[in-house]
C-alpha cells in the first residue's frame, strides 16, 4: 500500500487519498462493496478538483470584498428597491449564458459594489470566469498596454473572462482615446460575453459623459440595447449601519446605568 500512496500522490489525486484513509480507519465503511468505496473515493477527488477550480476563479475574480460575500448576507428588508426574487434569478447567472449586460445603478452608499461581489461570488460558484475593474483602472491598463505592445495580449485575456464587473462606471469623463480604447473592449465581447456596470449615474447622463458623440452612440448602443437593469435608491448604508450603531450603543449604556 506505500508504493499505492506514493502513486496517488505522484498523480495529485489527494481527494482519493484523504477518502482511502477514511475507508481505513472508520468502520463505517466496511460492509460496502468494491464499487461503492471506489465510487466514494472518485466523488472526494471530484469535490476536492470542484473547490480548487472555484478558488481559482474567485483569486482570479479579484473583488473588492475580502471576505467573498455570500447571498446569505443580503438584506432585502433594507428600503432601496432591492426585489429578492430578481436577485436570485440574477445570481443563478442566465443572463451571463445568455450574454447579456447588467447595469447596477443607484446613489453613492446603498450597495451597489456589495451586490456586484455577491453576484460574482456566486457565479464563480456556478463555474463562470469573472474579473472585477474599477473602470478608471481598465483604462490606464489598457493605455499601458498599447504603449509597451501588450495590448493583444490584454484584450485577449480580457475577453477569456465569462464576466467583466466595470465597477464605477463612467464616474469620470472619458476622452477620445478613453472612449476608442473602450469601445475596442466592448466590440469585442458583443453577444459574446457579458459586463457589469456599476455606477452612480442614470444611463440618460451617460452620453454626455463620453467627449465623442459619435463614440458615445456606439459604446451605448452596444450597452443599454442588451442590458437587464437594476435601479437602487435610498440612503448610504454606512450611514445606516452608523445610526444602527448609534443606537445600539445609546441602548446599551441605558441599559447598564446605574439606578438613583
Amino acid at each position: 500500500m506505500n508504493a499505492t500512496i506514493e502513486q496517488l500522490q505522484t498523480l495529485k489525486l489527494f481527494g482519493m487519498l484523504e477518502a482511502w484513509n477514511d475507508q481505513q480507519t472508520q468502520p463505517t465503511y466496511l460492509d460496502l462493496s468494491f464499487d461503492e468505496r471506489f465510487s466514494l473515493l472518485v466523488e472526494r477527488e471530484h469535490l476536492r478538483r470542484q473547490l480548487l477550480r472555484q478558488a481559482r476563479r474567485l483569486k482570479q475574480a479579484t473583488l473588492p470584498q475580502a471576505s467573498h460575500p455570500s447571498l446569505e448576507a443580503v438584506d432585502y428588508s433594507i428600503n432601496r428597491g432591492l426585489a429578492k426574487t430578481q436577485f436570485l434569478q440574477m445570481a443563478g447567472g442566465q443572463w451571463v449564458a445568455d450574454h447579456l449586460q447588467l447595469l447596477i445603478l443607484g446613489p453613492t452608499g446603498v450597495g451597489k459594489t456589495f451586490l456586484a461581489s455577491v453576484l460574482a461570488q456566486n457565479l464563480c460558484r456556478l463555474g463562470y470566469s469573472v474579473r472585477y475593474l474599477k473602470t478608471h483602472e481598465l483604462l490606464t491598463e489598457l493605455q499601458l498596454a498599447k504603449a509597451d505592445g501588450s495590448f493583444p495580449k490584454l484584450r485577449k485575456r480580457l475577453l477569456s473572462f465569462d464576466l467583466l464587473i466595470l465597477d464605477e462606471w463612467v464616474r469620470d469623463a472619458l476622452n477620445v482615446n478613453q472612449a476608442r480604447d473602450f469601445l475596442d473592449l466592448i466590440d469585442d465581447r458583443y453577444r459574446l460575453k457579458s459586463c457589469l456596470f456599476v455606477t452612480q449615474l442614470p444611463v440618460e447622463q451617460w452620453h454626455a459623459q463620453i467627449q465623442d458623440p459619435t463614440i458615445a452612440d456606439a459604446i451605448l448602443d452596444r450597452i443599454v440595447h442588451d442590458s437587464i437593469r437594476l435601479p437602487l435608491k435610498g440612503e448610504s448604508m454606512r450611514k445606516l449601519t452608523s445610526t444602527i450603531g448609534s443606537q445600539k450603543s445609546s441602548a446599551n449604556s441605558e441599559t447598564h446605568k446605574p439606578s438613583s
